[in-house]
């Protein structure tokens, strides 16, 4: 049976997959302010419940348990699955089956709304020189950009013929701060991250929307601007920390694939026989 329909800015039941990845870790005490009960899930080490959690271990590959993982759940914040490039199977399993298992389990027991963490590696293979947005052609770089493109599809199906509201979040490089040059563009705080999930969470209506995640950068590769609706303003920016990230840097090859796509060293990745 579905469970109390949630209020603008609070939930019954909020399920976070993935909840011992590292984006997980960060918004597992974020989240449960938004919430009555965080249900967290992941197929690791989730550790002992702390008040107003519910733990549930589930692989996203077993449909049976994702079924009953998302029994009761009022919206869902899907992180999970395989979050970097490599071997295509393992991705198949965990980003490709795993979502279609997910948006099943959601259609059965009546979840009205995902945050689906994609990825900009959806569209790794644009240069460096060019804006884009959500509108553009997709042009992953590589397996692991391929199975982000699948599950942004599979959600505007889910839409479509089951409505389903998605929120994708095309999310760059959400770490303490930027590693390179190359992050300066992509860099989401994990201020940012809170404010952009929970503005996709408690916006009235999404239908199927795309959003990149980055925080307000003064370098730009990513045109938020089809999904002003969302109500997401970031607040942090990746500015200060680029005197450090050029120190680092001091010359770039612009040869290099890493230097002239957008998805940096994904771009040639593999192959991995």
């Amino acid at each position: 049976m579905p469970s109390t329909p949630p209020t603008p800015s609070l939930f019954k039941r909020l399920l976070l997959t993935g909840a011992a990845g590292t984006l997980g870790r960060e918004l597992r005490p974020r989240l449960k302010a938004h919430c009555e009960v965080l249900r967290v899930s992941d197929r690791l080490d989730l550790g002992a419940a702390d008040a107003g959690e519910e733990t549930m271990p589930a692989a996203l590959e077993d449909a049976g348990a994702v079924l009953a993982l998302l029994d009761g759940v009022d919206a869902v914040v899907h992180l999970g699955g395989v979050s970097v490039e490599g071997p295509f199977e393992p991705i198949l399993q965990a980003n490709i089956v795993g979502v279609y298992h997910l948006y099943e389990a959601a259609r059965k027991q009546r979840v009205r709304r995902i945050v689906f963490a994609s990825s900009n590696h959806v569209t790794g293979f644009y240069r460096q020189d060019e804006v884009i947005d959500a509108r553009a052609p997709l042009r992953p770089d590589g397996y692991y950009g391929v199975s982000k493109a699948f599950g942004e599809n599979l959600a505007q199906f889910y839409f479509d013929r089951h409505g389903i509201e998605t929120v994708s979040l095309r999310i760059g490089s959400a770490l303490p701060e930027p590693k390179d040059r190359r992050m300066l563009a992509t860099w989401l705080s994990f201020g940012d991250l809170e404010r952009l999930v929970v503005a996709s969470l408690t916006a009235p209506v999404v239908g199927h929307s795309v959003v990149y995640g980055m925080s307000d950068n003064a370098t730009r590769w990513w045109d938020n601007r089809c999904a002003h609706h969302i109500g997401y303003r970031p607040q942090d920016s990746s500015e200060r920390f680029r005197a450090a990230a050029q120190a680092r840097q001091p010359t770039l090859d612009a040869d290099d694939p890493v230097t002239r796509y957008q998805g940096g060293a994904f771009v040639t990745r593999g192959p991995y026989e």
